[in-house]
């Protein structure tokens, strides 16, 4: 699988919480429509089948990420 370029996963983070932002103020259908097309980017760029696992899976590749859980790294 291809992999997004951390760079590209952090932009397309920063639409989608403002889009969400924009979406909860005001309700626009443009907004929602928006919103739903990075939502669907960022499941491709992921390789993920919903926004949650997505978001996810993309701050886990951003620089300076940490694993919530690391007991299985051999010390």
């Amino acid at each position: 699988m291809l992999m997004a370029h951390p760079d590209v996963l952090k932009d397309l983070i920063g639409q989608y919480e403002t889009l969400c932002t924009l979406y909860a103020e005001n309700g626009s259908e443009e907004a929602r429509r928006r919103m739903d097309d990075v939502a669907y980017t960022l499941c491709v760029s992921t390789g993920t089948r919903d926004i949650e696992s997505a978001l996810v899976a993309a701050r886990h590749r951003l620089p300076g990420a940490r694993a919530a859980e690391d007991s299985l790294v051999a010390t």
